[in-house]
C-alpha cells in the first residue's frame, strides 16, 4: 500500500515539472501526508491541468456513509476494470498526485523500520490517482481521492509488498485526457517504476506520528536510530 509520501518541492519546480498554476493555492513543503488530509491533485480538461486539493481516502459516489473513505486510500491497479468502485473512475475521473517520495516500512529483526523511498535525483513524479465527488447529507460536496498501487519493484521489494504507481513523465498528459478511453492501454500505464531510477533510506520513526510534519521527517538516519 502506500500510506505516507512527501511533497518538499519549492513552488517555482512545482509550477515548471507539472504545468499548473498554484495563484488559488496555499502552497507549503509537506514533510509527512497521510490519509484523511487534503492533498494536492492534478486533473486536465480540455487539454489544461488544474490543480486543487482532494481528500485523500476515496469515497464513491454511491457510498451510504463518508466512513467509507478510510478504507480506500489505495486501489490495486490488477483489480481496477473488475471493481465498480473504480470501474466508471477509470474512465472519466483519472488524476494525479504529486510527489518527491513516499513511506514504507521494513521489517527488521529489531522491528519496523521506516524507509523513505524516491528518485535517485530527488525529482518529483506524480503518482497515478482516482476521484470522486460524494454528495454529505447537508448537501455539500466531498472530492476524495485514491492512488492506485502495483507490484513492488526491486528497490522496494525488499521493504513492502506492493508500491504506488509512478506515472512516466511522458505518459502524463494520457492519463489526465478523460477522452482517452482505451483500457488496456491505460492499465499498461500502471507498472513498477524503473528500479534503477530508485533509491530507499532510513528515516526517523518519528514519521509514523501524522502530526510529525516539518524536515527531520525525511533526514537520513542509520537503522533504529
Amino acid at each position: 500500500m502506500c500510506g505516507r509520501f512527501t511533497l518538499v518541492i519549492a513552488p517555482e519546480t512545482m509550477v515548471r515539472r507539472f504545468q499548473v498554476d498554484l495563484q488559488n493555492l496555499e502552497y507549503r513543503m509537506r514533510y509527512n501526508i497521510a490519509p484523511g488530509q487534503q492533498i494536492l491533485a492534478i486533473i486536465a480538461e480540455k487539454g489544461k491541468r488544474r490543480i486543487g486539493e482532494l481528500r485523500w481516502g476515496l469515497i464513491p459516489s454511491w457510498a451510504k456513509d463518508a466512513g467509507q473513505g478510510f478504507q480506500l486510500i489505495n486501489a490495486r491497479a490488477e483489480s481496477l476494470q473488475e471493481k465498480p468502485s473504480f470501474q466508471k473512475l477509470l474512465v472519466r475521473k483519472r488524476c494525479m498526485i504529486p510527489a518527491d517520495g513516499f513511506y514504507e516500512w521494513k521489517q527488521t529483526e529489531s522491528g519496523k523500520q521506516p524507509m523513505r523511498i524516491q528518485r535517485k535525483d530527488e525529482q518529483p513524479f506524480a503518482f497515478a490517482g482516482l476521484f470522486d465527488t460524494w454528495i454529505q447529507p447537508d448537501g455539500q460536496k466531498l472530492h476524495t481521492c485514491t492512488i492506485i498501487t502495483t507490484k513492488p519493484n526491486e528497490v522496494v521489494a525488499p521493504i513492502h509488498q506492493r508500491m504506488p504507481v509512478i506515472l512516466r513523465e511522458e505518459d502524463e498528459s494520457l492519463w489526465l485526457d478523460r477522452d482517452f478511453q482505451d483500457m488496456d492501454k491505460l492499465q499498461s500505464l500502471l507498472v513498477p517504476y524503473a528500479a534503477d531510477r530508485m533509491r530507499a533510506y532510513p528515516v526517523a520513526k518519528a514519521v509514523g506520528n501524522v502530526k510529525n510534519d516539518e524536515p527531520e521527517c525525511i533526514r537520513e538516519v542509520s537503522f533504529h536510530e
